[in-house]
């Protein structure tokens, strides 16, 4: 995406809606009111899920003066933790897990297949605007190696064929049930696997 895209996407103004607003109130109640400035991350997380999955500048300036604090504070979380996204992405936000233990089951090929169906650039829109991908690190489900996050949800223990299905199915907006693609329950052995001799189904 261009940097004249960004600009242009910015909204001129931000402020909670009445929900997050209640929200904002009862996350403030949780810090002392000498440390309110606490509250940074859980407000940067708000925002985002209140403006399409993405926080605009005027959203951190918003956040700025809420906490009383200044805007560079604000600015200073929001670019240091990825999970903040400081631009628009899809409605369908893919995250590709590309550490160790997921590229060596195969996060290279799940990466290449977004790069086929969504867009040949990470953190770039597909054509309808409807999806975009891009790789990050540990999103901590190791044991159901290669995986993906599809927005909040987790998408486990996948393969070539069943990351088609996922990624066909966000294109067409109807997006499949998250959790493991073996049969999965959790962490637990996969389906009809024994573990000390005992069969785990």
């Amino acid at each position: 995406m261009s940097l004249k895209k960004v600009h242009d996407d910015q909204p001129k103004e931000f402020k909670f809606s009445s929900e997050n607003l209640k929200k904002a109130e009862e996350i403030l109640k949780r810090y002392p009111i000498k440390n309110k400035k606490s509250a940074v991350m859980p407000f940067l997380y708000l925002a985002q899920s209140q403006n399409n999955n993405w926080i605009p500048l005027a959203a951190m300036k918003y956040i700025a003066n809420f906490l009383s604090i200044p805007y560079i504070s604000v600015y200073e979380v929001a670019t240091f933790y990825t999970m903040y996204n400081l631009a628009p992405v899809g409605k369908h936000f893919i995250q590709v897990c590309t550490t160790t233990p997921c590229l060596i089951r195969g996060a290279d090929k799940i990466v290449n297949l977004c790069k086929e169906k969504i867009s040949p650039r990470e953190n770039e829109l597909s054509k309808k605007g409807s999806c975009s991908w891009m790789e990050v690190e540990c999103l901590g489900a190791c044991v159901s190696a290669p995986m993906i996050q599809i927005n909040n949800d987790y998408y486990e223990d996948l393969d070539e064929k069943s990351t088609n299905e996922i990624l066909d199915s966000l294109i067409k907006d109807k997006p499949l049930k998250p959790g493991s693609y073996r049969g999965r329950k959790n962490t637990a052995p996969e389906k009809n696997q024994k573990v000390n001799g005992e069969n785990h189904a």
